[in-house]
């Protein structure tokens, strides 16, 4: 059988075997800059008043219940139907409350945390925007200028009426991550347990300490305007007999000796770093060997690039103290270390930021 040959087609080129030609990358497209985020700075200001007015007014508490209109909440609340309307107009673009043709609902987190009768409620320091804190903000400029504080609330002679009217406010924020650090604290503890509760303001540490074991005993040192609040709040929670006070300065009162467990909430950064360095000194001082310290702080990164909070917090320490700032773990960790403390280490809690925890 005769073979047959493949047919020459006239004008058709043969494939190439090379490779094909790569294809240009696609450029990226870039978004354009807007002065959108700037803009939106400048209502900054707002969601924490909106929230504050509903708060005072009782707005979140009206609305536990489940759904109401505008005229059921502003009944309840005793407000105008115009203002009850457009403050939950406010609600419902900050995310607090949210709208489904004429009535409106709590979002999840306003109702878990601005609720008063919930016992997770940390709307307390949100009370006080409008009448402490932005007052100093306001000098904030100035302050810049002279890295001096507006109005400093760490000097007793005007911070002892400032922590007075709100420490008792702030008392849930603290209070969980107090609960995890007794549990720690506390394990395997035998015997009398003595706390020293520096700056105890609403004695938020040193009582749940006191709630976790039958034998502690507790400390406390603030100043002579605060102390009542202590007892006060120490008396709510049925651990007030276990409480003892020290009332002045804490790098001037007589701080005792033989304590197991010492309690720092949120107090060297108004103090400064060369309080703070000489305040780790002291109690470490009046500790006894093996004994404990916990400090609560809002902790930057070690780069101050992050996060958000510790960062602002500082400058709300430039407006309100003399020397204060907020502190890396690193930092502190330092200052413990030269103070006589042993390994410094973080315990991660339900709050902005761990807490730092140290041995005598």
């Amino acid at each position: 059988m005769a073979k047959t040959r493949a047919k020459k087609v006239v004008g058709v080129k043969p494939v190439s075997k090379s490779k094909p030609a790569a294809r240009s990358k696609p450029v990226a497209k870039t978004e354009p800059v807007t002065p959108q985020r700037i803009m939106e700075m400048v209502w900054g200001f707002a969601p924490p008043l909106i929230a504050e007015a509903a708060l005072n007014t009782g707005v979140f508490d009206a609305m536990d219940a489940g759904a109401k209109t505008a005229a059921q909440i502003g009944e309840k609340t005793g407000s105008s139907p115009r203002g009850i309307s457009i403050l939950l107009d406010g609600l419902v673009g900050i995310g607090l409350v949210r709208r489904r043709g004429e009535t409106f609902t709590l979002a999840p987190d306003a109702a878990a945390f601005l609720v008063h009768s919930k016992p997770a409620f940390v709307g307390g320091l949100m009370k006080h925007v409008s009448g402490q804190l932005i007052a100093s903000w306001m000098g904030l400029g100035e302050s810049v200028r002279t890295g001096r504080p507006n109005r400093p609330v760490n000097q007793e002679s005007i911070g002892s009426e400032f922590f007075a009217q709100f420490v008792e406010d702030i008392f849930n924020m603290s209070f969980a991550s107090a609960t995890v650090a007794a549990d720690v604290l506390l394990k395997g503890a035998d015997g009398d347990i003595s706390v020293l509760d520096i700056a105890a303001g609403s004695g938020v540490w040193g009582i749940a300490l006191a709630r976790k074991h039958s034998a502690v005993r507790v400390t406390a040192v603030d100043w002579q305007n605060v102390t009542p609040i202590t007892r006060r709040v120490a008396a709510q929670h049925n651990v007030a007999e276990r409480f003892t006070y020290v009332e002045g300065d804490i790098l001037q009162a007589d701080l005792g000796s033989g304590h197991h467990i010492a309690t720092l909430g949120h107090i060297l950064h108004s103090e400064g770093e060369a309080r703070s360095r000489v305040l780790l000194q002291r109690v470490h001082a009046a500790m006894a060997p093996g004994g404990k310290i916990v400090i609560g702080e809002f902790l930057p990164d070690e780069g101050r690039r992050g996060p958000a909070l510790p960062l602002i917090f500082a400058v709300n320490m430039l407006v309100n103290t003399d020397e204060g700032s907020t502190y890396t773990f690193k930092q502190i960790a330092t200052w413990l270390k030269e103070a006589g403390f042993r390994r410094p280490r973080l315990l991660k809690v339900p709050g902005p930021s761990p807490l730092v925890l140290a041995d005598a």
